[in-house]
């Protein structure tokens, strides 16, 4: 979705103040909307000639929210001046000044570098025009991709501890259409999230109508993606959030989640250090957040776990080992204190703290510790017996059992952690997590007895669940796309009917080459020619196939399918009869996506939907197979597009060159 522009400026016919008469209509019309639109952006002026009801409504939601707002200075305007003071007391970027024959002197905005163009008559000079244009667009998209940079509000450069407003709490309620088409949007996005399509997320994401929409759905997408464990597809949607909203707390934690576990994983360019210093970053805008802190903690934590945990060596070799990277276990012990010290009621973090301290006493026999840890024993026990998010419940009872391996006895150790599983004893990942805790405490021979109780407690309880299956993963993502059959009347042939047994030969070759099988998840369209005869050699070789469709289905067959002839729609149907229902076989964009936004091309959406798709099932898993002439489509959205989009992303790409068949 294209970028929102919002232009202030005169209406109709002005006099400058040498008397000359402006037509700012021809102005708008002749140089900044095509200058604008040749950025990239939609853009929206407010015209109060042509809207009904209270034009400030919508002139003050476009002056929040716009990604960029540009103000035609010509003439002395009360209400473009005023508008432009709107815009630099909420934003602190996004502005573009011009000005027709002169260049305003105004002391605020004296400095502030502003683009004059020519003017002839009542309109744009036409000698300059063209010049004047291109001007424009270069300092627009120039203004845009330095987003982050020097800030151009003098609000904001005079008062440099001042915060943007969040746009979202400054709604207005007036402002029906914008918000309604938010709210959908919105709707969207919560259930593609919730039933875990993160491609759909992705592809709603690029659709947002303003920055501020797009920022909060990859900041989304990018949440789903770290707890689905794809963290480099994650990360790149964090980032690209993060690049319009830097100071989103939420995505700068989700971040340094992504950071440290690419980093455990063993990725290269990644360590724990990396981790480390992003969350100290963080911490230096929000020194008070207990939640960075406690991440700040964790990975501190592993630093020390990867330290002295390894496989061959003896109980005893791990203590010595445990115990020698003291400097390692008490940065850990201090991060998580820290937090703690911030919020008292973050239960989670104290009972690390303590937890750690207690390791470190047991460890070194050093006593630095023994004065906080009577205090804050207490402390966390309070905190975690006052959580009144039901919720929470499971986590703050697990918490008191926590606090009776390190204090009480195996009875108390035992009661306390019945508690907990009277709270949640059907979630299977949640009591792996706590006994994963104890193991690691049984590792170090840390309070045998009281430990020993606890992991009774949930052995017993996670024999009686089954683990839950994980939603099934492919090996490898097949993402094809190719061209259709030619039509008879194809006075330039690109794919004739004659072809299509070699190149059925050639696709099979390709899946055998790469080794699909079961295990592999294909995706397509379906529409006769390439996408069928794929479909048909994945079939073949038991790869499962989904299709996703730029329309409806009986739409798209009558589009992509019939349209060479009815004995494509038999191959069709009997394909789709073998698709696999666990992965919904067809899946339509209307029905999921909803209508594509205007100027949003159906094929080319359809093409970043199946790549965006795919793609959420891990980069690395990607293979994107074309049956391709080299050259342009017919149309926006061919496999000329996806080839770009695939090649750019992953380079993994089969080319079947149908002018070689």
């Amino acid at each position: 979705m294209k970028p929102h522009a919002f232009v202030a400026m005169p209406f109709g016919v002005k006099k400058d103040g040498q008397g000359n008469e402006i037509d700012f209509n021809r102005v708008y019309g002749e140089l900044i909307k095509p200058a604008l639109e040749a950025a990239g952006l939609e853009v929206f002026r407010a015209d109060e000639e042509e809207r009904a009801g209270d034009i400030r409504t919508d002139m003050f939601q476009e002056l929040l929210i716009a990604d960029l707002v540009v103000a035609d200075l010509t003439i002395d305007n009360p209400n473009v001046w005023y508008e432009l003071g709107v815009r630099h007391a909420l934003r602190a970027r996004g502005v573009v000044l011009i000005s027709g024959g002169r260049v305003t002197t105004a002391f605020d905005l004296y400095t502030d570098r502003k683009l004059r163009y020519s003017i002839k008559g009542l309109g744009p000079d036409p000698a300059t025009l063209e010049q004047d244009r291109v001007v424009l667009t270069k300092m627009v998209q120039a203004t845009m991709e330095s987003w982050h940079g020097r800030k151009v509000s003098p609000v904001y450069n005079l008062l440099p501890y001042l915060q943007e407003p969040d746009w979202k709490s400054l709604r207005l309620g007036d402002a029906r259409e914008f918000w309604e088409r938010h709210k959908d949007w919105e709707r969207r996005i919560g259930l593609a999230r919730k039933a875990g399509q993160i491609g759909d997320v992705l592809v709603l994401a690029d659709e947002a109508p303003i920055a501020a929409f797009r920022a909060e759905a990859w900041l989304t997408a990018g949440e789903a993606l770290r707890k689905a464990e794809r963290f480099t597809f994650g990360l790149e949607q964090l980032e690209r959030g993060l690049a319009i909203e830097p100071h989103n707390l939420r995505g700068l934690r989700e971040k340094g989640i992504c950071l440290q576990r690419l980093a455990l994983e063993g990725k290269p360019g990644h360590s724990l250090d990396r981790a480390r210093t992003h969350y100290r970053e963080v911490l230096d805008a929000f020194p008070t957040d207990p939640e960075t802190w406690a991440l700040l903690g964790r990975v501190d934590k592993d630093a020390w776990v990867t330290a002295w945990q390894q496989s061959g060596k003896t109980p005893q070799q791990m203590r010595d080992d445990a115990a020698y990277e003291d400097a390692l276990l008490r940065a850990a012990i201090e991060s998580y204190a820290t937090a703690y010290r911030r919020y008292p009621g973050h239960y989670y973090s104290g009972i690390n703290a303590l937890t750690l301290m207690q390791l470190y006493r047991y460890l070194t026999q050093d006593a630095r510790y023994d004065k906080e840890m009577a205090t804050m024993a207490g402390a966390v026990r309070f905190a975690a017996e006052m959580e009144m998010d039901v919720n929470q419940a499971f986590w703050a009872k697990a918490t008191v059992g926590d606090l009776e391996v390190l204090v009480g006895t195996a009875d108390s150790t035992k009661a306390a952690f019945k508690e907990a599983l009277a709270k949640n004893d059907k979630d299977w990942f949640a009591l792996k997590s706590s006994h994963t805790q104890l193991q690691l405490l049984k590792i170090l021979e840390f309070r045998l007895d009281n430990v020993e109780a606890g992991i009774t407690v949930f052995d017993r309880a996670l024999q009686k669940l089954q683990k839950p299956e994980d939603k099934w993963q492919p090996r490898q993502v097949f993402l094809f796309s190719g061209h259709m059959i030619d039509l008879p009347t194809r006075p330039t042939p690109r794919f004739p009917a004659s072809k299509e047994p070699i190149a059925v030969q050639k696709i099979a070759e390709a899946l055998q080459k790469l080794g699909a099988g079961p295990e592999d998840l294909a995706l397509t369209q379906g529409a006769c020619g390439g996408d069928l005869l794929f479909t048909e050699a994945c079939q073949q070789r038991g790869v499962k196939v989904q299709w996703l469709q730029p329309f409806d289905e009986p739409d798209f067959i009558q589009r992509s399918v019939v349209c060479r002839g009815e004995a494509w729609r038999e191959r069709y149907l009997a394909a789709k009869a073998k698709l696999t229902t666990t992965l919904t076989g067809i899946r339509a964009a209307p029905a999921e996506l909803g209508p594509p936004p205007k100027g949003v091309d159906p094929y080319e959406r359809c093409n970043l939907w199946l790549l965006y798709t795919a793609l959420a099932y891990g980069i690395g898993r990607v293979q994107f197979i074309c049956l391709w002439d080299g050259g342009g489509g017919d149309g926006p959205g061919g496999t000329a597009h996806m080839y770009r989009e695939v090649n750019r992303r992953t380079g993994q790409v089969t080319w079947i060159d149908s002018r070689a068949l």
